[in-house]
């Protein structure tokens, strides 16, 4: 039987008292709306997406990995169903979840939908046993335990709103039941809108089973402010951090460590608290991630070590050394054994094997050798103000502190430069480069001089 799944993500989400639609809020490297087609994917690989208030950027995030229907005007969940009514299959069954519910599993999903294609419900409520159920709907049960209908708080009696149970808002319907009654929903309400509960009194009234699955409470959570999301990130957080525990790899302070979806980690890396560690990152196996770093979209290789640095873009061989205080910007590359020391900073620049850039330097747009050595408080000088030129440096080079290399300009293979010399022209292999004026010294300046400076003061 065929399911498909509709997600509703038109809400505008004023309490989140943003511009950004509230779909599009991250939780741990990814936009709500994106947590819940992972957890549907099982289901269907291209769910299809309501969009309404901020419909052109939602659309734009999820373009290619789902279909889109439009609900032009915010009348309810029942109303933003009928929106997406193309996708209801005729002879199947189909899941709808709201964007907002991040923590939502797959597994449960799944259940859900079995509900409706193997035991026979015409529909399924996930539901939720809530500590502090105001404000919810109430799940009524049956004599048999099937769902006899769900009342919202404002109109439970006293009696009913003593139930913990709860509606989350995410159900399975038998597709052709579905569509049927979508037409016998009125907005005849307080808020005019048309509810998707309704379907669900519908069913009971036309003898229809209702059945219903109880989920972990942590799924149950919606968003709809700032708060929630930082609980529901925190949430999401434990699992994956846990996830890597589990793997083999060892976190000092999971509740101080920030690991995004779809990080990956090898085994005996250890990760020191007050790491950030973005989409897109691969940790190789036998790294020390020590104190402070943020790694983004980049890889780092097996037993490497990186100290309060920031990696965005980049890639570091195995058993490379960064930082302290290192940045490693796009397009950076470092080869196996190297060590990129404190206040360095890298960009597009691709450092070969076992090469030294201990500190206080900036290498931009460069292609250094292995086994080279650059000093304290070198500069690659790449832009001349309109374009960026590249400099070469050789394999087994020293390059002396304080000196620029104003690009186009090579090193060759074992040459050298004396400390604090402007290079503009190309060094020949094995050759010492001395670009700097002879010292003079002139006797007597100061006190020449002194009556100047003493009305300085």
């Amino acid at each position: 039987m065929q399911t498909r799944v509709i997600i509703l993500a038109a809400g505008e989400g004023k309490r989140m008292r943003s511009a950004i639609p509230k779909a599009l809020h991250t939780l741990c490297g990814r936009a709500m709306a994106e947590w819940v087609m992972e957890a549907a994917r099982g289901i269907d690989a291209h769910p299809v997406v309501v969009v309404g208030h901020g419909r052109d950027a939602v659309m734009a995030a999820l373009d290619g990995r789902a279909r889109f229907a439009v609900q032009e005007s915010q009348r309810g969940t029942g109303h933003a169903v009928m929106a997406a009514r193309d996708a209801i299959p005729e002879s199947g069954a189909v899941v709808v979840a709201a964007a907002d519910m991040p923590l939502l599993g797959s597994d449960t999903l799944e259940a859900l939908a079995a509900g409706v294609t193997r035991d026979g419900f015409a529909a399924m409520a996930l539901t939720a046993i809530a500590e502090d159920p105001a404000g919810y709907g109430r799940v009524l049960r049956d004599d048999r335990g099937d769902v006899a209908g769900i009342v919202e708080h404002r109109d439970a009696t006293p009696a009913q709103r003593e139930i913990r149970e709860i509606n989350t808002s995410v159900y399975c319907f038998r597709g052709d039941l579905l569509r049927s009654l979508l037409d016998r929903l009125t907005c005849d309400n307080d808020q005019g809108e048309y509810y998707l509960t309704d379907v669900i009194g519908l069913m009971v009234r036309a003898g229809h089973r209702v059945g219903a699955l109880r989920c972990a409470p942590d799924e149950a959570l919606g968003i709809n402010d700032r708060a929630q999301l930082a609980q529901a990130e925190a949430a999401l957080r434990r699992r994956i951090n846990e996830a890597h525990m589990r793997e083999g790899v060892r976190i000092i302070d999971p509740a101080a460590t920030y690991i995004d979806a779809g990080v990956t980690i090898g085994g005996d890396t250890v990760v020191y608290p007050g790491n950030v560690l973005e989409s897109g990152a691969r940790i190789g196996s036998g790294v020390t991630l020590y104190p402070g770093n943020r790694i983004s979209a980049s890889r780092v290789g097996d037993g490497a070590t990186i100290q309060s640095s920031v990696l965005v873009e980049a890639e570091v061989g195995n058993g490379a050394t960064i930082g302290p205080f290192a940045y490693l910007r796009p397009g950076s590359k470092v080869g196996a054994g190297c060590r990129i020391g404190d206040f360095v900073e890298l960009k597009n620049a691709v450092i070969g094997d076992g090469t030294k850039v201990p500190h206080l330097t900036y290498v931009g747009d460069a292609q250094i050798g292995e086994r080279a050595n650059i000093g304290c408080g070198v500069v690659f000088v790449n832009y001349d103000g309109h374009k960026k030129h590249r400099t070469t440096v050789g394999d087994g080079a020293f390059i002396g502190c304080n000196t620029n290399l104003v690009a186009p300009v090579t090193v060759g293979r074992g040459a050298y430069t004396a400390a604090g010399s402007t290079i503009t022209e190309d060094v020949p292999e094995d050759a010492l480069a001395i670009a700097r004026c002879r010292q003079t010294n002139k006797d007597g300046w100061v006190r020449k001089h002194a009556s100047r400076y003493e009305e300085d003061i």
